[in-house]
């Protein structure tokens, strides 16, 4: 109801403007593990029977997620590295590998078995609104049961705020001959063709202090670790690569440029020692180039990961026009909005662009929201971005000079 004035003069009104949109979270990772409960409900421990590890004040139960802000967060839910258990050491390696890494929180779950994966965990994953990386160290143990690796790029798809983040299997040690054949389009195809989820081979050599030997552990805990890291350095737009791997001995197999070459294309990522640091050299998602006519869009792991930023963090931060009345001045405020905080993305450098005109668009008015669409309740904002893509290949053209020297 409109306020009624009685006497003359000037009057000043708070009139509630829209809040600012600010970034979402994109650091934050779910870890999936993979093995039979080792221990019993604490309740239900009887004397003559197995008790739960001494570390473990907080013992987990199968499907339950665990928020994890340390490695000890993680030892007190689950055990610490296991010597009789190959799911619990490594998804153990992987948390550790994540924070070693530069993560700073994730959640952690376990499933009996990888068909246990996606109505034990996945779903209930669905509720965590700010999980941004999905791992299951060392998924899948058979190569030729793909059911968990398609649940997961399902989950992610579908969340469209997510990626995965796959290991290749322990066994691939030539590139061609084990890795190709298991990406998109190859023979024995394992991974999906998808802009959602990412592939890193090979594992990596650690030191296991359960065995207190060196041993093989999954990357993707590790590779977690520097998306994390890569997000709190440069923004989530720059591609968690060249950077070096921290808290891991070696690759378990070494990777020449020409090995790289034949999987870099259908999205393949490796791990390699170069001048002496060993460092991610890649940045794919696994929507690959072999596919006919223009290669993906969303080929490149910071593109996928910049939009699913975009959208998310646009999607939060315009809950407050659901229900405004749906005319040119809610089309004047959302533009507003929208604009202000995409100019601050392209400031930060993540949007192409000399000025902030040629690196997006928004568009909200009568055209795209006529009367019938608005008389069932429709606001539609058209969004447009001009990204920036990594320099994967970095080209020098040098030539003999016989020039004068000046």
């Amino acid at each position: 109801m409109a306020t009624t004035y009685k006497a003359p003069g000037v009057y000043v009104e708070e009139v509630p403007a829209a809040a600012p949109i600010t970034g979402v979270g994109t650091s934050t990772a779910a870890f999936i593990g993979v093995w039979p409960d080792p221990w019993p409900d604490p309740a239900a421990v009887e004397p003559d029977k197995t008790v739960v590890p001494a570390t473990m004040t907080k013992p987990a139960k199968l499907g339950d997620i665990v928020p994890c802000t340390s490695f000890t967060d993680f030892k007190q839910a689950f055990g610490d590295y296991s010597a009789s258990s190959t799911g619990q050491n490594q998804l153990a390696h992987a948390v550790r590998g994540f924070f070693d890494n530069g993560g700073t929180f994730c959640y952690v779950a376990r499933a009996a078995t990888e068909a246990d994966i996606d109505s034990v965990v996945l779903t209930k994953l669905e509720a965590y609104d700010d999980i941004a990386m999905i791992a299951a160290p060392g998924v899948p143990a058979d190569v030729t049961k793909p059911a968990a690796i398609s649940a997961i790029v399902t989950h992610c798809t579908k969340m469209g705020d997510r990626i995965a983040i796959f290991d290749a299997p322990a066994s691939v040690v030539d590139l061609v001959k084990d890795l190709r054949p298991l990406l998109p389009g190859g023979a024995t195809s394992l991974y999906p063709a998808t802009d959602f989820g990412a592939v890193y081979t090979p594992w990596l050599n650690v030191y296991d202090a359960a065995t207190k030997t060196t041993k093989a552990v999954p990357p993707s805990g590790h590779i977690a670790g520097i998306y994390a890291r890569t997000d709190a350095t440069r923004g989530v737009h720059k591609a968690p690569a060249n950077e070096q791997v921290l808290g891991a001995i070696s690759p378990a197999v070494q990777i020449g440029k020409a090995q790289q070459a034949e999987v870099n294309l259908i999205g393949g990522n490796c791990i390699r020692v170069l001048n002496g640091a060993m460092k991610v050299w890649g940045a794919r998602t696994l929507a690959n180039d072999s596919s006919p006519g223009a290669a993906p869009l969303h080929k490149y792991v910071p593109i996928r990961r910049l939009l699913s930023f975009l959208y998310k963090s646009i999607d939060h931060g315009t809950q407050w026009a659901v229900f405004e009345p749906n005319g040119p001045d809610l089309w004047a405020r959302v533009i507003r909005n929208v604009g202000s905080f995409l100019t601050s993305v392209w400031a930060q450098g993540a949007l192409a662009g000399t000025v902030a005109q040629e690196a997006f668009y928004v568009k909200c008015d009568a055209e795209n929201n006529p009367p019938d669409q608005r008389a069932n309740g429709l606001l539609i904002v058209e969004v447009g971005v001009a990204t920036v893509f990594p320099a994967e290949f970095v080209v020098f053209r040098i030539q003999q000079y016989t020039g004068p020297i000046k």
